[in-house]
């Protein structure tokens, strides 16, 4: 997982094509509180409208918020739901130059009616779909392959999310895959739920589900099977249709991840989640596989990535990318769940990155903490209730030393930072070898800044820069009596 993370430090952005479904998902989200007087079903009484793009719309999305490039190669009716989906994918500067008008076929659209009843919290009611399934013509076929093939010479990666509403024919399909491998370019698809797989033969990677894997091969594997039937069923699929790889998605089980002529099975087990909504992880999880092949991961860490993706996708309602800064926090939290909370700076500025894209409040002070007592805890409590993420930073041994003298600190760094990684008011701790925090402020720039009573806003090292960006100075007051040093001149005279 160490080069996962070492990978993840240096990201890189890239150039993708997605070939696909676009629908566009609407969401009618009001009161649900009674029932028509014409029938027993409920009344939503309609406050806000959202237009999100779905399907392989949600996917390029994804991959936007993992640093790409996107092209988008679809298919939309003449329609304003068109217009609606084209704007909407703009807006997040996905080119939409190759998506096709279809005169003959409606844009994708599914309607969701949410309802909101009693103070609980939202839930869905119903959906309505707008959409045809018949293949595209073989002119709109040549209309895409025209677009993609002058989108292949720029990019690294090309996406097929196949929702099996009619574009990804089996011509379609074949030829994206024959032209992509002729020049070097790897391509990811995401299946529909079909019994036969043979429109994706070739393609690089292949990223089912369980029930859509059960589907194709005929072979069951639910839940309670074991790891050698799974495997059975993901190699199942890898040799009829020579696959490259496939990364077969299990949900509480994790991933499978099997390659053409390589005997080793990789199971990458999944972190507990409380499941909010699976809405999204199969886009999420193909996105962050092909954006970490684009970034030259290996497949292990590939599939590792993916599946924290695909994970964190399910927490969430409805359905949102999740940013690379998010996906590199969460594996590193995992990473250092052993070892506390303790950062680099370099790790600290992944969270620090992935909770400025959540809009949280970061909460940063600092200070030796040498022998922990009451006053510091209470000036911890007090900082963590100022924001939504707390940083401490702590003074290395050399600095300490330095800044206190013979005999200090009493404990040593590595100690000092575990004892304080066990507050749960502390979110990370980070040490630093100056004799102030300025640089660690320079690079964090905390929302709020937190000092004791022992000083005032302007003798705050880092306080200009910290008003300058627009956050705040707050001076907690001390518990009198309480220090370090007066609690080790108690105990050398005890």
């Amino acid at each position: 997982m160490d080069k996962l993370l070492a990978a993840l430090a240096d990201w890189k952005s890239f150039n993708a094509i997605v070939v696909g479904d676009f629908m566009l998902d609407q969401l009618l989200s009001g009161e649900a509180t009674r029932l028509s007087p014409d029938a027993p079903v409920p009344v939503l009484k309609v406050t806000k409208q959202e237009n999100n793009p779905g399907g392989s719309a949600n996917l390029s999305l994804d991959l936007i918020a993992l640093k790409a490039q996107v092209i988008a190669l679809g298919v939309v009716g003449d329609d304003p739901e068109a217009t609606l989906l084209t704007d909407a994918l703009n807006n997040e500067a996905v080119n939409t130059a190759g998506m096709i008008t279809d005169p003959t076929r409606p844009t994708t659209v599914k309607r969701n009616l949410i309802g909101l009843a009693q103070g609980r919290h939202a839930q869905k009611m119903f959906r309505v779909d707008f959409e045809s399934d018949e293949p595209i013509s073989t002119q709109i076929e040549d209309q895409i392959l025209a677009a993609f093939d002058a989108a292949l010479v720029t990019t690294q990666i090309v996406c097929i999310e196949d929702y099996n509403k009619g574009v990804c024919t089996e011509r379609l399909c074949q030829e994206i895959i024959k032209r992509s491998k002729a020049a070097g370019i790897p391509v990811f698809v995401d299946p529909a739920p079909i019994k036969d797989y043979s429109r994706y033969a070739g393609a690089t990677a292949i990223t089912p589900n369980r029930t859509e894997a059960e589907l194709a091969t005929g072979i069951k594997a639910g839940e309670d099977s074991r790891e050698e039937h799974r495997e059975h069923l993901a190699r199942t699929l890898l040799d009829a249709n020579n696959f490259e790889t496939v990364v077969l998605t299990l949900d509480k089980q994790g991933a499978v991840f099997v390659k053409a002529n390589d005997p080793k099975t990789v199971h990458v087990p999944t972190v507990a989640r409380e499941v909010y909504d699976v809405t999204g992880a199969g886009d999420m999880m193909l996105a962050a596989l092909a954006a970490a092949r684009a970034n030259d991961l290996d497949w292990t860490n590939s599939v590792r990535f993916a599946n924290a993706a695909a994970g964190l996708e399910v927490e969430i309602f409805g359905v949102a990318p999740i940013p690379v800064e998010k996906i590199h926090d969460d594996l590193l939290t995992q990473f250092t769940a052993k070892l506390g909370k303790a950062r680099t700076l370099d790790e600290i500025m992944v969270q620090v990155k992935a909770a400025r894209k959540a809009n949280r409040t970061i909460v940063f002070t600092n200070g030796c903490f040498d022998v922990l007592h009451a006053g510091h805890v209470s000036l911890l409590q007090r900082c963590a209730e100022l924001g939504d993420m707390l940083i401490l930073g702590i003074n290395d041994d050399h600095s300490v030393h330095a800044l206190k003298g013979e005999g200090r600190p009493v404990n040593n760094q590595n100690h000092r930072a575990h004892v304080l990684n066990a507050l749960g008011c502390v979110d990370s701790v980070v040490l630093f070898g100056e004799d102030t925090p300025l640089k660690l402020i320079e690079a964090i720039k905390p929302d709020v800044l937190v000092k004791g009573g022992d000083y005032n806003i302007e003798t705050v090292v880092g306080h200009e820069l910290v008003i300058a960006a627009g956050g705040e100075v707050v001076i907690l007051d001390l518990i009198d009596g309480l220090s370090t040093t007066n609690t080790i001149e108690k105990m050398k005279n005890s």
